[in-house]
C-alpha cells in the first residue's frame, strides 16, 4: 500500500502555531495538486489548502492569512504552517496527493491523519 506519512499534530493554545508535514514515498512522483483536508467532529471533510506543481496555492476562506502551504520537492514533502490557531481549527488533518507511482501509474493517495487540538 502506498500511503503518505503525516506528522506535526498536537495540542496548542489559541493563538499558537503548528507545522504539519506530509511525506510521499520515493516511488511517487507528485504532479498537479497536493492538498490538506480536515474533518472536525460531526462535520464533513473539507479542503483546507492546495498547491499545484507550478506553485500556485488556494486556501479556504477560514484559513486565509493564517495558514501557508508549501512543498519541498527534493524531500517529496508538503507542509502546512498554521499560525494564529483558533479552537475552530480543531480537527483531524489529512494530506492528499495525486501523482505517478512507479509501476502503478496514476494514483490518489491519502495520509493517515494527524490530530490538531486548539484549546481556548
Amino acid at each position: 500500500q502506498v500511503q503518505l506519512v503525516e506528522s506535526g499534530g498536537g495540542l496548542v493554545q489559541a493563538g499558537g502555531s503548528l507545522r504539519l508535514s506530509c511525506a510521499a514515498p520515493r516511488s511517487m512522483f507528485v504532479i498537479n495538486a497536493m492538498g490538506w483536508y480536515r474533518q472536525a467532529p460531526g462535520k464533513q471533510r473539507d479542503l483546507v489548502a492546495t498547491i499545484t506543481s507550478g506553485g500556485s496555492t488556494t486556501y479556504a476562506d477560514s484559513v486565509k492569512g493564517r495558514f501557508t502551504i508549501s512543498r519541498d520537492n527534493a524531500k517529496n514533502t508538503v507542509y502546512l504552517q498554521m499560525n494564529s490557531l483558533k479552537p475552530e481549527d480543531t480537527a483531524v488533518y489529512y494530506c492528499n496527493a495525486q501523482g505517478l507511482v512507479t509501476g502503478a501509474g496514476w494514483r490518489e493517495v491519502w495520509g493517515q491523519g494527524t490530530l490538531v487540538t486548539v484549546s481556548s
